[in-house]
């Protein structure tokens, strides 16, 4: 998938009102997953994502993931997007269910092998959650 149609389907999803809302919300739900997700985890992401979004993942990474449950991922998100828990839950979704169309059904596996089950539905897999 190419970046501006990457941003195209995170628009429509997330109902954002240009691509520039669509790219502000996608980094930073990826900055925020990239700390979430193992550093090499987080490399094999980048190199799967269109080539702003991998460099936005490469960036982001830390030395070691954090652990943190699936209300703190959305307190992170609204803190980089300046937006309420629940609306950054909205932009998460609308983000993650585009990465899990973009990357490999291998690489998407891997990335919720990471996460508590709870994070699942973000991805458009409420079949994984419990």
């Amino acid at each position: 998938m190419k970046y501006d149609g990457f941003l195209a389907h995170v628009r429509e999803r997330g109902e954002y009102k240009d691509q520039n809302e669509a790219a502000d919300v996608t980094n930073a739900v990826l900055e925020v997953l990239a700390q979430r997700i193992s550093p090499g985890e987080v490399k094999d992401l980048a190199s799967q994502m269109p080539g702003p979004l991998g460099q936005v993942l490469d960036h982001a990474t830390p030395q070691q993931a954090q652990s943190f449950g699936i209300e703190e991922f959305y307190r992170r998100v609204a803190e980089r997007t300046h937006a309420r828990p629940r609306t950054a839950q909205w932009d998460a979704s609308a983000v993650l269910t585009t990465v899990a169309d973009a990357v490999t059904g291998g690489e998407l596996n891997q990335i919720i092998s990471q996460l508590p089950s709870s994070y699942a539905v973000l991805f458009g897999k409420a079949d994984l959650a419990d």
